[in-house]
């Protein structure tokens, strides 16, 4: 018997979207955290956050720690990193 695994897509629009650099590289995010509700969302699920008709992160939930969830996009970020 195999086991059936869904992921969903979160997306999000970047003039409203409220995250944490972890990693950048040249300005760009790479890898983010933000705030999410762990009891609808789980590692797997793809994030997308777009800027205008730009695709501005697009990558994967790894893990999800104490309400915050982590997601990385190591080669087409355009997501400007924060300063921490």
């Amino acid at each position: 018997m195999s086991e059936v695994s869904f992921c969903q897509t979160l997306s999000f629009d970047a003039k409203d979207f409220e995250y944490e650099s972890v990693q950048q590289e040249n300005g760009n995010a790479t890898i983010i955290r933000f705030k999410i509700d762990q009891t609808q969302y789980s590692p797997g699920d793809v994030v997308v956050v777009v800027d205008g008709e730009d695709v501005a992160f697009h990558g994967m939930i790894g893990k999800i720690e104490e309400e915050w969830a982590y997601a990385s996009d190591p080669k087409g970020s355009l997501l400007a990193a924060t300063v921490q």
